[in-house]
C-alpha cells in the first residue's frame, strides 16, 4: 500500500517536472521568435529590450495571479452554540472537528499525567463563558 502510493507520488512529481521543463522549453522559443521577429525593425539591442520587457510582463501577470489564487480565506470565529453541553459538543464538532480532537488528545495527555488537570478541563468546558455585549458607537 505504502509502495503503490510512493509509485503514484512520484509519477506525479516526474509529470510535474516533465510539464515545467516543456513550459521552460516554450518560453524560451517564444522568447527567440519574438526576437527575431522585431529585430530587423528595432536592431539586436531593441529587440532584446522587447524580449526582457515581455518577460517582466509575463511575470508581473503570473505574479498578480499567484495572489489573487492564494488569498487567505477568511477564519471563522468558533463560538459554542447551544444551551446544553451536549449541543455545545455537538456544535463545536460540526464547526471545527479538527480543532476538538487536537484539544481532546492533549486534555487526555494532561489528564494521564496529573488527573486534577481532566477536572479543570470539564469544567472550562461545560461553564463557558457569555459572548460580551455588543458594543455601540466609539466614544471620543
Amino acid at each position: 500500500m505504502i509502495r503503490q502510493l510512493l509509485t503514484r507520488v512520484g509519477i506525479g512529481l516526474a509529470a510535474a517536472a516533465v510539464i515545467a521543463v516543456s513550459a521552460g522549453v516554450f518560453v524560451i522559443a517564444l522568447a527567440f521568435a519574438l526576437f527575431a521577429l522585431v529585430r530587423p525593425a528595432l536592431g539586436p539591442a531593441g529587440a532584446a529590450a522587447v524580449v526582457a520587457g515581455s518577460a517582466a510582463l509575463l511575470a508581473l501577470i503570473v505574479g498578480l495571479a499567484l495572489m489573487i489564487v492564494a488569498r487567505p480565506k477568511k477564519v471563522k470565529k468558533l463560538t459554542p452554540r447551544g444551551a446544553d453541553p451536549t449541543a455545545r459538543v455537538i456544535n463545536l464538532f460540526k464547526d471545527a472537528p479538527v480543532t476538538i480532537i487536537a484539544a481532546t488528545a492533549a486534555a487526555a495527555f494532561m489528564a494521564l499525567r496529573n488527573p486534577s488537570y481532566l477536572g479543570a478541563a470539564i469544567r472550562s468546558f461545560l461553564e463557558g463563558r457569555e459572548p460580551p455585549p455588543p458594543t455601540g458607537k466609539k466614544r471620543r
